[in-house]
């Protein structure tokens, strides 16, 4: 999904953006660090729409590498099981909310809150192609919550994610390029395109959506170890409604989009003792 007010989902998504690498072996971490972290994070107000979302966010950070919770810049989450050629994780992903008064396709209906997804998440290793590269599948099936006054369920959704890795040889650089796509069930799909009767006006019909794919994406992400305590990050993903399942929906306007974010994460304090990973 569409990788944001509240501090949680931001700090979330920020996270989420500076993702560490999960195929390549590294060198041993604090078992915990606290620090800041800040960024601007962009990306459509839902996927396929014609208006943005842009943030700036500048939140604590507490990274946490247990055995099997975590909190760290892979997400938050706990750590099910895990050898050198799979790992099965639960965790938390996060998304953006949008104000309909600040959507035009959107404007009388009710707003998009911010939404968290839990659920589980299959990683495989596929390749290791040497020290410094490797390939990886991921398999996260998520539930997800909207917040916004309380918590509602919204339905559920499925992201299959192809992942290549490669870290300098100084160790200082890591990139990571991936392809994915997002299915979501009839609910979420209803959340982001289905127009009831009393919403529908001349230039909006109603429209109940299906279950089936929201959008195609490619990613690339890149983050660089300035020194011991400070770490700076970037990504770009392009992504393709098009093909989704409710591009026939009024309030789908756009078949293209980017979402975009730089950030850095600075530390300043660690644990002496390190994490057994």
């Amino acid at each position: 999904m569409h990788r944001h007010l509240l501090a949680g989902i931001g700090l979330a998504c920020l996270a989420a953006s500076a993702a560490h690498a999960q195929t390549l072996d590294a060198p041993a971490k604090p078992l915990w660090e606290l620090g800041v972290a800040g960024g601007v994070v962009s990306t459509p107000s839902y996927p396929g729409a014609a208006d943005r979302e842009t943030r700036v966010l500048a939140l604590p950070l507490v990274i946490y590498r247990g055995k099997v919770f975590r909190a760290d810049q892979g997400g938050i989450g706990a750590r099910v099981f895990k050898s050198d050629a799979a790992e099965l994780d639960v965790g938390l992903a996060a998304s953006l909310p949008a104000r309909s008064d600040d959507v035009a396709a959107r404007a009388g209906m009710p707003d998009l809150g911010a939404l968290a997804e839990f659920g589980p998440r299959l990683k495989l290793r596929l390749a290791r192609f040497d020290a410094q590269s490797g390939l990886r599948a991921e398999l996260p099936l998520r539930a997800v919550f909207e917040v916004r006054s309380g918590v509602r369920h919204q339905g559920y959704t499925f992201e299959p994610r192809l992942v290549y890795e490669r870290r300098s040889l100084d160790g200082k650089w890591l990139f990571d390029t991936q392809l994915s796509a997002v299915v979501g069930d009839g609910k979420i799909n209803r959340y982001f395109y289905e127009v009831r009767p009393e919403f529908a006006t001349a230039t909006r019909a109603a429209y109940s959506a299906d279950a089936g794919l929201i959008l195609l994406r490619a990613g690339v992400f890149a983050a660089r170890v300035v020194n011991p305590d400070l770490r700076v990050f970037g990504y770009l993903r392009a992504e393709n409604y098009g093909s989704g399942a409710n591009h026939n929906s009024p309030l789908h306007l756009r078949d293209n989009g980017v979402s975009a974010g730089v950030g850095l994460t600075w530390t300043f304090k660690r644990s002496a003792a390190l994490a057994s990973d």
